[in-house]
C-alpha cells in the first residue's frame, strides 16, 4: 500500500555534484535504450511519474539535509520570521541569508539542480508519452500528471531566483531559464536566456491550463492512496500558489476553491495528533516515504519532526517565535502544539531558552508520546510535526486545503469589496480548531488577519520566508532582552532590499555551463 515502486530512474538528469560542476547538466540517459523505447508504453511513462516522485524524498550530494521536497522547506522556506531552530548557532549564516549572492555555494545551487533536474525528467516525459503505446486516455492523464510536476517546479523557481512581483516592472525583470524540451546542442548543452517574469508565470499557466484539460478528457484520477501523485485538484493548487506569488488576485481566488473540492480541512484530532506526517483527505498532494526505502537521517522528519531520533532534533527542535505564538487566541487548540513556559518556568531557563527543571518535566507528563526519551527541551518547541519511524520518516504534504482557504482569502482582499466572503472563509478555517472563532474585522485589518493565520496555521510547512518576501515585509526577529525569544545569533532584522531583495542569484554552474546566462 502507497508503495512507489523500486526503479532507478528511468533516466538521469543534471548530475550535478555538490561542488557545483560545470557539466552539471549532463543529461545523458543512463538507460543505454533510447528515450523512443523507454517511453515506449504507457505503463513506461508511469513509472517515469513514479521515479518523478521518488526524487522529491531522495538523497542529493552526499549531505546530510538535501531530502528533495523536504529541504526546500526546511532550509529555504521556514527560513523567514516565525520559527528558529533552538541553539542550532552553527545554522546562523543560512538562517541569517548570507548565501543568496554566494553564487559558488551549495545552498544557493541546490533548488536550482533539485527543479530542473525535475523539469528535465517532465519534458522527456511531455515529448514521448504522446507516442506510448496505451489508451489515449492513460497518455493524456500522464501528459498532464507531467506538466503538473513541471509548473510546480517552476513556481518555487521564482519564489527563490526571480526578485518579488511589485519589484519586477510588472513582470519585465528576470524571472528563470525556460528549458522545455530536452534537446541539446552538438556539444550536449542547452544554452537559452532568462525569460522575463511575465513569460514565466505565463509558461506556468499554460502548463497548469494544458494539465486541467487534459486531466478532465482523461477521465481518470490517481489511486485512492496515492496522494503523492498529481492529478487535477493538483494543477489548480499549483496555478493558484503561482497566482498568488504573481499578485493576480482574480485567478488565486477562482482557483483555490478548485484545488480543495474534495479536500475537507483536517478535524481537530487529525490537526492535534499526527496530521502533518500521515496522510489524510485534506492533503491535495504530497511527499511518501515508506519505511522499507527510507533515507534515514537524510529524511525531512530528521530535520522536522519532535519526537526524532536525529541528534539534529534532539538537540535542537524547532520552536515559535513567541511573538507569533502570544498572538495565537488562548481559546484556539493550535496553542497547544508549542511547548509555552508560565511565569516560573521562564525563570528557570538558561540563556538559550533550555530547561532541565519544571518545564523539562512538565513537556515529558505532557507530550512524552512526542519526544524521544533523550530529547532536550526549550520553550515554545514545537509538537506539531511527528516521525511516523526513526530516525525521522514519514510523508509529508506540499499542497493542503488550508492553503487554498488562505490563498483565496488574501486574493480577496486585494480585490476589494468582499469582506464578508473573506469572514466566512477564515471562519471555515478556524472553526475545528476554535469553535468560538468568529471573524468581523474589515479592510487592511482584515487583510492583516488572513497573514495571521497564515502564519499560524502553516507554520513550519515551508511558506514563512516566502511569504515574508512577496509580502515585502522585513524579517524582525528579536532575543529576550527585546521581548522575543530568538537566540542571539538569529536575533537580526532583514530588511526588505537586502540580499539582493531577498533573491537568489543564478548559480554559477549555471552560467559557466549556459553562454546566454552571464553573473551579474
Amino acid at each position: 500500500m502507497k508503495n512507489i515502486i523500486r526503479i532507478s530512474l528511468v533516466f538521469a538528469a543534471l548530475s550535478l555534484a555538490a561542488s557545483c560542476a560545470k557539466d552539471y547538466m549532463e543529461t545523458a540517459p543512463e538507460s543505454a535504450e533510447s528515450p523512443a523505447t523507454i517511453f515506449a508504453t504507457t505503463a513506461n511513462c508511469d513509472l517515469a511519474i513514479n521515479g518523478m516522485c521518488k526524487m522529491m524524498t531522495t538523497q542529493y550530494w552526499s549531505q546530510q539535509g538535501l531530502n528533495g521536497e523536504g529541504t526546500i522547506k526546511t532550509w529555504y522556506g521556514n527560513f523567514g520570521n516565525d520559527l528558529q531552530r533552538c541553539n542550532q548557532t552553527g545554522w546562523a549564516a543560512l538562517w541569517n541569508h548570507t548565501y543568496n549572492e554566494q553564487v559558488n555555494s551549495s545552498y544557493l545551487c541546490y533548488p536550482w539542480y533539485y527543479y530542473y533536474k525535475i523539469i528535465s525528467n517532465a519534458n522527456q516525459v511531455i515529448e514521448n508519452v504522446d507516442n506510448a503505446e496505451g489508451t489515449e486516455g492513460d497518455r493524456g492523464f500522464i501528459k498532464a500528471q507531467a506538466l503538473t510536476f513541471r509548473a510546480h517546479a517552476y513556481t518555487m523557481l521564482m519564489q527563490l531566483y526571480a526578485y518579488r512581483w511589485q519589484d519586477s516592472n510588472n513582470g519585465a525583470a528576470n524571472g528563470v531559464a525556460l528549458r522545455l524540451t530536452s534537446e541539446t546542442n552538438e556539444e550536449g548543452k542547452y544554452d537559452i536566456p532568462l525569460s522575463t517574469q511575465t513569460e514565466c508565470y505565463a509558461q506556468i499557466y499554460k502548463d497548469c491550463d494544458e494539465a486541467i484539460s487534459l486531466f478532465k478528457s482523461s477521465g481518470k484520477d490517481r489511486g485512492a492512496d496515492e496522494f503523492y501523485k498529481p492529478n487535477l485538484n493538483v494543477a489548480y493548487a499549483v496555478k493558484t500558489r503561482a497566482a498568488l506569488v504573481r499578485e493576480d488576485w482574480k485567478t488565486a481566488a477562482e482557483c483555490a476553491p478548485l484545488a480543495r473540492a474534495g479536500h475537507p480541512l483536517m478535524s481537530k484530532s487529525q490537526y492535534m495528533d499526527g496530521g502533518f506526517s500521515d496522510e489524510n483527505n485534506e492533503w491535495i498532494w504530497g511527499v511518501y516515504e515508506a519505511q522499507d526505502q527510507t533515507i534515514y537521517y537524510y529524511s525531512f522528519f530528521a530535520y522536522q519532526a519532535c519526537n526524532a531520533s536525529s541528534s539534529m532534533q534532539r538537540n535542537y527542535p524547532l520552536a515559535i517565535s513567541k511573538e507569533l505564538y502570544d498572538q495565537i487566541p488562548t481559546t484556539d487548540a493550535r496553542r497547544k502544539m508549542w511547548l509555552e513556559p508560565t511565569a516560573a518556568e521562564a525563570k528557570e531557563l538558561n540563556a538559550a531558552g533550555r530547561s532541565t527543571k519544571t518545564l523539562y518535566k512538565r513537556a515529558f507528563a505532557e507530550y512524552g508520546d512526542k519526544l524521544y526519551s533523550t530529547s532536550l527541551v526549550y520553550q515554545y518547541m514545537q509538537f506539531k510535526f511527528l516521525a511516523t519511524f526513526m530516525p525521522g520518516g514519514g510523508s509529508f504534504n506540499i499542497y493542503r486545503s488550508a492553503e487554498m482557504y488562505l490563498a483565496e482569502a488574501e486574493a480577496k482582499c486585494h480585490l476589494g469589496g468582499q469582506d464578508a466572503s473573506v469572514q466566512a472563509l477564515l471562519n471555515e478555517l478556524n472553526k475545528n480548531l476554535n469553535p468560538s472563532y468568529n471573524c468581523t474585522k474589515t479592510g487592511a485589518d482584515l487583510l492583516k488577519e488572513v497573514k495571521l493565520y497564515r502564519r499560524v496555521d502553516l507554520w513550519g510547512e515551508g511558506f514563512d520566508w516566502y511569504d515574508y518576501k512577496r509580502w515585502n515585509e522585513p524579517i524582525v526577529r528579536k532575543n529576550k532582552a527585546n521581548g522575543g525569544n530568538f537566540n542571539d545569533a538569529f536575533a537580526v532584522t532583514i530588511n526588505v532590499e537586502d540580499g539582493n531583495r531577498w533573491t537568489w542569484k543564478i548559480p554559477k554552474a549555471e552560467t559557466d555551463y549556459n553562454s546566454l546566462i552571464s553573473l551579474d
